[in-house]
């Protein structure tokens, strides 16, 4: 019998965080004050975060350790499977060996646990009592509302109300952890009070949530504001996805992939995967090709800019180094809420822009024909923001077929479609249409930019 699944033991799970800032060749830029347009250093995060996740943000230590409480409460779930995707390359009748790392087993269905748990963990730590934070289409906010039950601290999330409309379900898991859950814009805060004067039927973007979300943290001195995506810690917690993959591969006797895809919002679940690969191109001069899957009709690694903008819509953040569609640009009405973000995570940015890694963008029609494809072929029902992954991988096996080579490709499945139906009965109605974001709409969002440019 074909070995399908290979798994580790609860012993393999990683004892340290790898951090790709140590290898980079060029270091990302430092963020800016928004006001006196200078370098910030640490303190300026100290009103959002705890101590402990600012040492990580900045951190240059390759290794960093995961306390014995997160790794214990890791084993809940991790470490998660690595499939091959027999089915998949039978269908496609390629040549590729297909691979995937399957996220969905964790208590909310997808990465984000990865991080939420050492987040909430710190936050304890040093005695915080409630969390604010945004969520798209409610992976995020499902995650951090597991990881604050867990830890005894309250959690008020703001999501974006085209998720909070069409993804009950979602909500209805974070009020089981214990969440209090709010459709964004709200009039809970200045920031969406403004947006709704402005603009009174607004779907909601996760830069205005975000927004929401730190002016309630800011105003309050028992509460932090936590990240899913974007933030260097984020992206440092997630790299367990990778080094485990690392691991599975050689498990399996297989070569090291040829390919490594994942989905992009922010970058975490991209970095999440790819970054521990990346390793073994800075270090071993590997040659492994790292790609980026995001929406056409959120395009900033394929089609923004690479300037400073602030991380939300109101320009509460500090001013980051990004590829950015601008901070004011609201994405189309997708069912793949957890991508509908203007920016970029500063590292992730850097390596695009040094072409250490790629980007591919997927329309809308395609990636749900890519996910039924797989969950027909496989098994899963994927979520939407998988599906641009699963996108990816699909247009790289038939390139295999057409020039008659043969691949390993991996790619990050990072959480199940279960609470996604909506989104596919649209898809079988006939409701999906294909979007495709004009140039003219990229040039106007970025014209209101008056953020700093950076050199080329």
């Amino acid at each position: 019998m074909k070995i399908r699944k290979i798994n580790l033991e609860e012993s393999e799970i990683p004892e340290n965080w790898y951090n790709i800032i140590a290898d980079m060749p060029n270091k990302p830029l430092p963020p800016l004050h928004p006001g006196t347009l200078e370098p910030i250093g640490p303190d300026a995060l100290a009103p959002l975060f705890p101590e402990a996740l600012i040492r990580q943000e900045v951190t240059t230590d390759k290794w960093v350790p995961i306390p014995d409480e997160v790794r214990n409460m890791y084993s809940i779930w991790r470490p998660t499977p690595l499939y091959r995707a027999y089915g998949l390359e039978k269908a496609l009748d390629t040549p590729a060996r297909i691979y995937y790392k399957y996220e969905g087993v964790s208590p909310s269905g997808s990465h984000k646990p990865n991080t939420a748990v050492p987040q909430a963990y710190y936050n304890k730590q040093e005695g915080i009592k409630r969390i604010t934070t945004e969520t798209g289409a409610g992976q995020w906010g499902s995650a951090l509302s597991f990881a604050c039950q867990h830890f005894g601290i309250a959690c008020d999330v703001y999501m974006v109300k085209l998720s909070y409309q069409d993804k009950p379900y979602r909500k209805m898991m974070m009020n089981t952890w214990g969440a209090n859950v709010y459709p964004s814009p709200s009039e809970r805060t200045a920031a969406g009070r403004k947006i709704l004067a402005e603009y009174p039927d607004s779907p909601g973007s996760l830069g205005i949530a975000i927004s929401e979300a730190v002016e309630m943290a800011a105003s309050r001195e028992d509460t932090k504001y936590a990240l899913g995506s974007v933030l260097n810690h984020v992206k440092l917690h997630q790299t367990i996805i990778g080094m485990e993959a690392i691991k599975q591969l050689e498990k399996a006797g297989s070569d090291l992939p040829d390919i490594v895809i994942a989905p992009f919002g922010g970058g975490s679940n991209f970095a999440g995967l790819s970054f521990p690969f990346l390793r073994l191109n800075l270090e071993g001069g590997h040659r492994i090709r790292c790609i980026a899957s995001e929406p056409s009709s959120c395009p900033k690694l394929t089609r923004g800019v690479f300037r400073y903008d602030f991380g939300d819509t109101a320009g509460m953040t500090p001013l980051l180094p990004m590829y950015t569609l601008g901070h004011d640009f609201i994405p189309a009405p997708i069912h793949a809420g957890g991508l509908r973000y203007h920016g970029a995570g500063v590292i992730v940015s850097q390596l695009l822009k040094d072409k250490l890694i790629e980007a591919q963008a997927h329309d809308n029609l395609e990636i749900f024909e890519a996910g039924v494809l797989f969950a027909r072929s496989e098994g899963i029902i994927p979520a939407p923001e998988a599906n641009h992954g699963i996108a990816t991988a699909i247009r790289e096996a038939k390139k295999c077929k057409e020039e008659g080579v043969s691949k390993t490709i991996l790619f990050n499945l990072c959480g199940h479609g279960n609470f996604d139906m909506k989104a596919y009965d649209d898809y079988f109605a006939g409701k999906i249409k294909q979007h495709e974001l004009s140039q003219e709409d990229i040039e106007a969002s970025i014209a209101k930019l008056g953020t700093p440019t950076i050199p080329v």
